[in-house]
């Protein structure tokens, strides 16, 4: 018998909607999706009122949210607390971001990440190591002071997580040749991020085994027609995956139709590169000695120079939809199919189908999240 169901719901699996259609739970795991008038007996059910029901939303780069930033307090409670304020819109697996930062920071957030992994933190996935290993003249808003090269124990450092999804990003055109090739043998995923490198630079780390692009288009070097650079590189090859800021800030939405047209379907997947405003009534943080504030969802340093964002998930796949005409369909899958199947969790997150962990969300046609499950324990939000 399974634990609960879920019916009249516009039910997205993950490939198609279905209507008349309900979801059985049992013990956290998809048990079944059956027609409605095939509802075992007596089960209880939950109601969706005709709202859309999806797989969970899964975000591979979160600086912070709940007004805390991992880099200020990289512990257990940090994480917990942007945990909560990301889930309310959507994201049921996040990998906390580390941006560039000292020795001491990225050791501590490497261990707080594995506390809450140990500690069976909902939504928690693995780290993303954003940086030191960066190209200063691609720094964007990370400390120049702390971007540094990789030190000789640097492999063993970004790969000390014992269980969960490890994510570097780094600048390839620094690094030494097989330096990736040993990162992807430790099971680390290596994304060129802050990068001036070239198209063959980056070419040459895609064939080591790199995996991926960070929020694609911002500082990396650009698509011209004699020169493709980091973007063109990213767009023609289909063996990787590019993380895309759908905040209407960080790239014009004529630039996001255009390059997931470009790119190889499933390889498109929505980021939030969340700041600590995200669920927080307070607008304004610091990032070292910086100010930044966010304003009307962007958030930038006085000089206008942009710094992450304050965007959540549920809102980037409505920008989808709103601003570059993407189909709700594929919105849904570039917010968590296409994750999963970056971070190797392809295989149990991203679709509602048997066997697969019932992490989901329901929301209303205005884009809010009105409950949520992760492993099957629901939230109830409106």
């Amino acid at each position: 018998m399974s634990d609960f169901a879920i019916s009249n719901a516009r039910l997205f699996d993950g490939t198609r909607f279905l209507s008349g259609h309900s979801v059985l739970v049992t013990d956290g795991k998809i048990d079944a999706i059956v027609a409605d008038n095939d509802l075992p007996t007596g089960i209880k059910t939950i109601d969706g009122s005709g709202q859309s029901l999806a797989p969970g939303l899964i975000d591979v780069q979160v600086n912070g949210g709940g007004g805390v930033l991992l880099n200020d307090e990289p512990d257990i409670e940090t994480i917990k607390t942007m945990v909560a304020a990301h889930r309310r819109f959507g994201t049921t697996s996040m990998l906390p971001t580390l941006i560039t930062d000292s020795r001491d920071k990225m050791e501590a957030a490497i261990a707080a990440v594995q506390d809450a992994l140990d500690n069976g933190v909902a939504g928690v996935v693995g780290i993303h190591l954003e940086g030191p290993y960066l190209n200063l003249k691609r720094r964007g808003v990370h400390s120049a002071d702390q971007i540094r090269p990789m030190e000789t124990d640097a492999i063993e450092l970004v790969s000390r997580l014992r269980n969960g999804c490890t994510l570097l990003t780094l600048a390839p055109e620094l690094l030494d040749k097989g330096v990736i090739a040993k990162l992807v043998a430790r099971d680390v995923r290596v994304c060129a991020g802050h990068t001036a490198g070239t198209y063959d630079d980056i070419m040459s780390a895609i064939d080591e085994g790199m995996q991926g692009f960070t929020h694609l288009f911002n500082a990396m070097s650009p698509l011209t027609h004699r020169e493709p650079g980091v973007v063109g590189a990213a767009l023609s090859d289909d063996r990787t995956w590019c993380g895309l800021i759908a905040d209407g800030f960080h790239v014009h939405p004529a630039v996001i139709k255009t390059a997931v047209s470009a790119k190889a379907k499933g390889k498109m997947m929505l980021v939030t590169d969340a700041m600590p405003t995200v669920g927080a009534a307070d607008k304004r943080f610091k990032l070292g000695d910086e100010e930044i504030i966010a304003i009307d969802g962007r958030c930038a340093l006085a000089d206008g120079t942009l710094a992450g964002s304050d965007l959540d998930m549920i809102s980037a796949v409505r920008n989808c939809m709103e601003m570059a005409e993407i189909g709700l369909d594929e919105a849904l899958r570039m917010a968590s199919l296409y994750p999963a199947e970056f971070l190797g969790l392809g295989h149990v997150l991203g679709r509602l189908a048997p066997g697969y962990q019932a992490d989901m969300i329901l929301f209303d046609d205005q884009f809010n999240v009105t409950r949520s499950w992760i492993k099957g324990v629901q939230e109830i939000y409106a």
